[in-house]
């Protein structure tokens, strides 16, 4: 059946599969509840510890993360239980192809440390938007792109994340789907609101260590169940389900036999279910924006201490970053060889039974290898694994997304907001971001033949692109300009979305039935429709601005790549708008002489609404600023970093080369 969005396929509510062991025995739940503690302490610990009272402080953690948290934080970010049960499904269902989603990013994490990181911090900005606004002047396009990912944020990340952590919970704990939501949101929240970005960081070091060990005891049990890496080669092919007739369907062989590339990263240009020119070329762009342009990423480095640290960060993640094939792809593959007729169900009615959803169960493969192979106590620690990479995926978004509404948004809204208020205002947004992006969460269970990771990166290609465009022309193209910009994003958007929502409406389609989308809309594969937009948003941004005058170098100084290391001062193009809001700006409305009684104090310090130390002169703070853009590195450190992201792209070439 195609997958479409009907009203019984949105509202119905999967029913946990079966399976032989719940998680309730001691052990499981100990090593639960000591993980958790473990997290909240960390958490508190870095809470207290952290300057939280100040805009920079809850959003940039003071601007003083050394390299390793950073880099545990960027690898937590970006590894959520998406991945778990994404790359697992994906690769039970096709091989090991998806991989290259993973690998695309040792090289664009590279150019995000050494290319775009030194520009957003001598352009001395807390959001991605901000930074557009600054060579382009105006606020529309900073309100549009707020918007836009916020939106993204929404549709591709919170929705997905949060359906496949349920999944886990639903299956070990057996509740119901959207329970299991509701509670991981809640303890998700607490310590997002709370703790701002330097809570975040550490408590992601700590679960990227729980992610790490529990992933590599998993794949230790998978390998030795199969018999071994040759066993698993062989026996994956054969992994072939027992019912394939019912329903009143002709299903095709090719429906429910394991593809003869499955083990080949490169797969043809026009039959491979992602294409070669499409994994080097689409696959770049999309990983452009959420590499080097998403907030969620950018946020972590522009934390460090100084550039050498962002880029040994970016470089450690690249390493860690070749841990999802053997972590998650191979995983999943082994699950459809020993779970066979659950994980690679063919029939509806056969699916339904298995896992509740029609249009396949490949997303239980991590969580059924999970619950059917590990014994007591490490059956917990997996379970611990899932969590932690939910967790620190979802604050990571949250604390990023209210980056995004306080500064890009409140802020145009209330001109004269105190500080304070502005911690409110994005604490309460995050309440706000929970809400709507369950209400999102049954769009995501029937996408793309069920395959979630397959959603994940369709919906980044139709969203991405215009805003990778956008990037980088801004910072390596002096010519364009804030029409341009505009107008790409716009047009780029309602492209993407004409797309997006056709498939939402028609489906995906799937073996047993194609999708009524019609060919012009629908018929371009993913990856390569990304490329096409891509071009398309850069014709835009760049063809506009031909008609217009050239912004003039010194309201560019330091925002683009020819200008980074000007000495001269840059004047903005908003200076008149921003002096007359300066002259109407009253009196702060922070009274640090208030008198407090001591529940508002206890208040106030665990939502880091103190203030610590007196407020800085106009002096200090100058000298503040100059200090925070600066990205010069010692020539050592230079040095190391610069050979270290040569030995990585040489990994990068090998292991694609291995796998091709």
């Amino acid at each position: 059946m195609a997958s479409t969005l009907s009203p019984s396929a949105v509202t119905e509510t999967p029913s946990p599969p079966e399976t032989s062991a719940r998680i309730q025995n001691a052990a499981d739940i100990s090593v639960i509840v000591i993980d958790f503690v473990l997290v909240m302490v960390v958490g508190l610990w870095a809470m207290l510890r952290s300057n939280r009272d100040t805009v920079g402080g809850f959003f940039l953690a003071g601007r003083d993360v050394t390299w390793w948290p950073m880099d545990a934080s960027l690898f937590a970010s970006n590894i959520g239980s998406g991945h778990f049960v994404g790359l697992a499904g994906t690769g039970a269902a096709s091989g090991i192809a998806i991989a290259a989603f993973e690998w695309n990013a040792l090289l664009l994490l590279l150019v995000l440390g050494w290319f775009f990181v030194p520009i957003y911090i001598k352009a001395g900005v807390t959001t991605m938007p901000e930074y557009l606004s600054e060579p382009f002047g105006g606020k529309r396009l900073q309100a549009y792109l707020s918007i836009l990912s916020l939106f993204i944020g929404v549709a591709l990340r919170i929705s997905s994340d949060v359906f496949s952590g349920a999944i886990f919970i639903t299956l070990a704990l057996g509740l119901d789907l959207y329970l299991a939501i509701f509670i991981l949101l809640a303890l998700t929240a607490i310590y997002t609101i709370t703790g701002g970005l330097a809570s975040v960081i550490y408590t992601d070091t700590l679960q990227t260590a729980i992610m790490l060990i529990g992933s590599f005891i998993l794949m230790g049990f998978a390998f030795a169940e199969v018999g071994g890496y040759e066993n698993f080669t062989e026996k994956y092919m054969n992994a072939i389900p027992a019912i394939v007739e019912g329903d009143n369907l002709t299903i095709k062989s090719k429906c429910y036999t394991p593809r003869g590339d499955s083990y080949h990263i490169f797969r043809d240009a026009v039959t491979g279910d992602i294409p070669w020119p499409g994994t080097i070329f689409g696959m770049t762009v999309v990983a452009v924006w959420y590499w080097c342009t998403d907030q969620v990423i950018v946020q972590r480095c522009l934390s460090g201490k100084n550039m050498s640290h962002v880029k040994a960060a970016c470089i450690m993640c690249g390493y860690l970053k070749l841990l999802p094939m053997f972590f998650m792809v191979m995983p999943g593959m082994i699950s459809r060889i020993l779970f066979t007729e659950k994980v690679a169900c063919v029939v509806p009615s056969e699916c339904v039974k298995h896992c509740g959803v029609k249009v396949g169960c490949s997303n239980y493969a991590y969580p059924m290898l999970v619950m059917e192979l590990m014994p007591n106590g490490l059956r917990g620690l997996m379970l611990s694994v899932m969590l932690a990479s939910l967790m620190s995926s979802l604050t990571s978004i949250f604390n990023s997304a209210s980056a995004l509404f306080t500064i890009d948004l409140y802020t145009k809204i209330r001109k004269r907001a105190s500080e304070r208020e502005l911690l409110i205002a994005g604490r309460l947004f995050i309440i706000l971001l929970i809400a709507i992006s369950i209400v999102w969460v049954p769009l995501v269970q029937v996408a793309q033949n069920g395959q979630l990771f397959h959603y994940i990166e369709s919906i980044s290609s139709y969203l991405g692109p215009p805003i990778a465009a956008v990037f980088l022309l801004a910072i390596f193209c002096k010519r364009v300009n804030e029409q341009g910009g505009f107008w790409g994003l716009i047009v780029g958007f309602v492209i993407g979305l004409i797309r997006m929502i056709a498939e939402f409406v028609y489906g995906t389609g799937s073996c047993l039935a194609a999708s009524n989308c019609p060919r012009v809309i629908c018929g371009i594969r993913y990856l390569y429709f990304a490329l096409i937009l891509f071009f398309v948003s850069i014709l835009i941004i760049l063809g506009i601005p031909l008609l217009t005058k050239p912004i003039p170098d010194v309201h560019l100084y330091h925002l683009c790549w020819a200008l980074r290391n000007s000495t001269e001062e840059r004047i903005d193009l908003d200076i008149e708008e921003e002096r007359h809001e300066e002259a109407d700006d009253g009196v702060d409305s922070d009274n640090p002489e208030e008198t407090r009684g001591c529940l508002r104090k206890a208040y106030d310090l665990f939502c880091g609404l103190q203030r610590k130390g007196p407020k800085l002169s106009k002096e200090e703070e100058a000298a503040q600023k100059k200090q925070l853009a600066d990205t010069s590195e010692k020539p050592l450190w230079r040095t190391v970093v610069n050979i270290n992201a040569i030995i990585l792209l040489a990994v990068a070439v090998f292991v694609h080369g291995y796998f091709a």
